[in-house]
């Protein structure tokens, strides 16, 4: 069990993490922000780090007790920054190393999914050298390309017709060498926030976009967000069940995010994994925290709770 904190003293010294150096850098300066003025209204000894290539001395230095990780994309999700910290034995928010690999690497991620008999879209690697006939055979359309190691829709495509194919996978090329095209499925699309072990309450996107890409995330007014999600509560159990499952089915620790989609059917298949979800205005962790009762600086004190589990636990 993770340790319940009472005093900010406790925590000490936290650092929160944010910015870097990813087509994220943007949202994740939001995220921290916001991160940084919750914990700070709590009395928390916080203090914004900037993560640059001076990031080693600022950390080792011995200046922080604690690292709230706020960084998206490269760097902050895929084990890059899990890794240096580890080896400061710096206690930190969110998933391990390994933990965060499998989850930024969508193609990685489906392959585990798989391999646990869980639900997700069918799938397949392209490259440049891609025959679009092939693939539309094989997975049908329309269908959406992604680059493997990005978030926030960054370099997406949906794509309705052979002739868009191969312009799609050169954009999503110009973000990551390793990148997937993924059958497209007509149906809702939610998301599950995971916190401490637990599935908060579901939330419906509903967006005019293609799809929830970039602007329909971060600036868009015609988003819309439903929760309660409206499906019938045994639904709604369902798809929180099958979130806890892949979210531990990756090793995934603390807090994170599934998103899912739900066919026509009323199936549910697992988009993608989020360990380190944004917490801007517009985000979607938040919005299910509230759902379930707790506030902002409610939702930034148990993460950072979740730091201290390593060190009680040994």
């Amino acid at each position: 069990m993770i340790k319940r904190i009472q005093s900010p003293k406790e925590f000490g010294r936290v650092a929160v993490l944010m910015g870097g150096h990813s087509a994220e850098r943007e949202i994740s300066l939001i995220s921290g922000n916001a991160v940084l003025a919750g914990l700070q209204r709590q009395g928390v000894d916080a203090y914004g780090v900037d993560v640059n290539t001076d990031i080693s001395r600022t950390l080792s230095s011995g200046e922080f007790d604690y690292a709230f990780n706020v960084l998206h994309g490269r760097g902050g999700e895929d084990g890059v920054i899990q890794g240096y910290l580890d080896t400061i034995n710096m206690p930190y928010t969110g998933s391990s190393v390994s933990a965060s690999v499998l989850s930024m690497n969508k193609r990685l991620s489906k392959l585990v999914w798989e391999q646990q008999g869980l639900p997700t879209a069918d799938y397949a690697v392209v490259n440049a050298e891609t025959n679009a006939n092939q693939l539309a055979a094989d997975l049908g359309l329309p269908l959406i390309i992604k680059p493997v190691n990005e978030g926030s829709s960054i370099g997406m495509s949906k794509v309705n017709d052979e002739a868009a194919l191969e312009a799609a996978i050169s954009l999503a090329l110009k973000y990551d060498a390793d990148v997937i095209a993924e059958k497209w499925i007509v149906g809702e699309e939610y998301t599950v926030a995971i916190l401490d072990g637990e599935a908060l309450p579901a939330i419906r996107l509903t967006t005019p976009h293609e799809f929830y890409d970039y602007e329909a995330k971060y600036h868009s007014n015609s988003t819309e967000y439903k929760c309660p999600c409206g499906l019938k509560a045994e639904e709604e159990k369902k798809m929180q069940t099958l979130a806890l499952q892949a979210f531990n089915a990756l090793g995934m620790r603390a807090w994170g995010r599934i998103d899912f989609m739900r066919d026509e059917n009323g199936d549910f298949y697992m988009l993608e994994a989020n360990s380190v979800p944004g917490m801007t205005d517009h985000s979607l962790v938040p919005m299910a925290a509230k759902q379930a009762g707790l506030s902002f600086d409610d939702l930034v004190w148990r993460i950072l709770e979740t730091s201290i589990k390593e060190v009680v636990n040994g």
